[in-house]
């Protein structure tokens, strides 16, 4: 398998090089040159299988033949050892709607699911290959989190990650500050979490000081975050339809930077028979504007009882834009161009209708989300955070959709409790966390900083 970028610059790169260049050279983001296609029959044997050996099965088509087979399954069952559930990814039907429960990892976020793998990847690569690796993220909430424990004390890698001050939770933030491991470095940046993001791009793209500081991402701009999330649709398919191929499900996302239901999009276009993808936002509704109207314009960012949704700007949505418009890279140019000279960007009728054949929408209110979280736990008991109430909400007309339950509400209980007047019971790997010591540096949302600030922590030689 090989990979190109969605701008067209980079092209027939092997899987190892695309994992570690993260964003593409051009600025674009890495996708395949083709997807693997899956039938009934291959589809009814994908069904049976327990996560870990779904995930080798899926992921072997992307990687060829650069990892060895007994490489890739020891990799995987090592990613998910730590998981506390030993279906990795369970159903949970509660109130009459089935959960995809994605938090049973370390950081009780779905993040986990794909940063596991990567952290371990990535070390497995280093150590065969040699060099280092300084990763750079940006972070709405759990990004930052999973990244930093997919990585922590591995040999060869620094991660550095910032997060927009202020406007992650608390427990969040206490997550990924109270890392103490001497390779972890925090960055609280004064400003949004678009203004990071922007940090983060401008600096991939600033291509001396990437080579010269061995820059690589794990946030969803790295294709392996996709891929690794695709395993959850097929699983979760898998146990409704009991390998059915005719039996279709919907599922709900909710979805701030794009990757969790591009995630999605790419299992139905490699054949999982899903009937409904339904893309769930906050306030910050760009990605349902675009899907009702063909536009996607920029706007102001709110800030929300579901934080890790308040982007306006989504990283993957250029990989959609690259299949949207056929896979043509001039177009996904000429689109981004827009984007960038007038802050929005609008495809054809033509076009519009093949967005709306790929995805449903709905943006929903922090009241809704609240009323969400208190109705669902009325009826059940189950407590939602706010953004899988987000997803629920989004859903109200697809009775029969999979919501997928991002984190753990523990995350969240300042939402929680203003809707059930009670938190939910932390899971272990969230007990005692606000007592813990922290290590996070401060500084504006510019690029420069950042960059100084990185190059005094390398103490690398100019």
């Amino acid at each position: 398998m090989k990979y190109l970028s969605t701008r067209g610059g980079v092209t027939s790169i092997g899987f190892a090089e695309a994992v570690m260049m993260g964003l593409g050279t051009d600025g674009g983001l890495l996708v395949p040159e083709s997807l693997p296609r899956f039938g009934p029959d291959r589809l009814r044997e994908l069904a049976t299988l327990r996560f870990q050996d779904l995930a080798v099965e899926l992921f072997a088509p992307f990687v060829g033949d650069e990892i060895p087979r007994a490489d890739l399954v020891d990799l995987v069952e090592r990613s998910y050892a730590g998981f506390s559930h030993p279906e990795v990814t369970p159903l949970h039907e509660a109130g009459g709607r089935r959960y995809l429960e994605l938090f049973h990892g370390p950081t009780a976020a779905f993040k986990d699911v794909a940063l596991q793998f990567l952290g371990n990847l990535f070390e497995y690569l280093l150590q065969r290959d040699g060099g280092e690796l300084n990763i750079l993220g940006a972070t709405s909430g759990d990004t930052g989190s999973a990244a930093i424990y997919g990585v922590r004390g591995k040999q060869r890698i620094n991660i550095f990650i910032l997060h927009p001050k202020g406007r992650v939770s608390p427990i969040q933030e206490r997550q990924m500050t109270s890392v103490l491991d001497a390779n972890v470095h925090n960055i609280a940046v004064r400003g949004t979490f678009d203004d990071a993001q922007r940090v983060v791009k401008t600096l991939f793209n600033d291509l001396d000081f990437k080579r010269r500081y061995h820059l690589g991402a794990v946030n969803s701009i790295n294709w392996v975050r996709i891929l690794a999330q695709t395993v959850y649709y097929f699983y979760a398919w898998g146990r409704i339809s009991h390998g059915d191929p005719e039996r279709r499900v919907s599922f709900s996302v909710p979805t701030g930077n794009f990757g969790d239901v591009f995630a999605g999009f790419l299992a139905r276009r490699m054949g999982l028979p899903v009937e409904r993808l339904i893309i769930a936002t906050n306030r910050n509704d760009i990605l349902t504007r675009f899907v009702d109207t063909g536009s996607y314009a920029k706007g102001e960012v709110f800030h929300t009882l579901s934080p890790a949704m308040d982007i306006q700007i989504a990283s993957n949505f250029e990989r959609y834009l690259y299949y949207l418009m056929d896979q043509d890279t001039a177009a996904v140019r000429a689109l981004l161009a827009d984007l960038e000279q007038h802050g929005r960007l609008r495809v054809g009728a033509d076009r519009l209708q093949q967005v709306q054949a790929d995805f449903a929408a709905r943006a929903v209110s922090d009241a809704d989300t609240l009323a969400q979280i208190r109705e669902t736990h009325a009826a059940s008991g189950y407590i939602l955070c706010p953004h899988t109430a987000v997803g629920a909400r989004a859903a109200a007309d697809h009775a029969d959709a999979v919501v997928l339950a991002t984190a753990h509400p523990a995350k969240f209980n300042e939402a929680v409790s203003e809707a059930i007047g009670r938190e939910a019971p932390p899971p272990p790997s969230l007990q005692g966390l606000m007592d813990k010591a922290t290590r996070c540096a401060e500084l504006d949302a510019d690029a420069g900083a950042v960059a100084e600030h990185m190059r005094a922590t390398l103490t690398v030689a100019p």
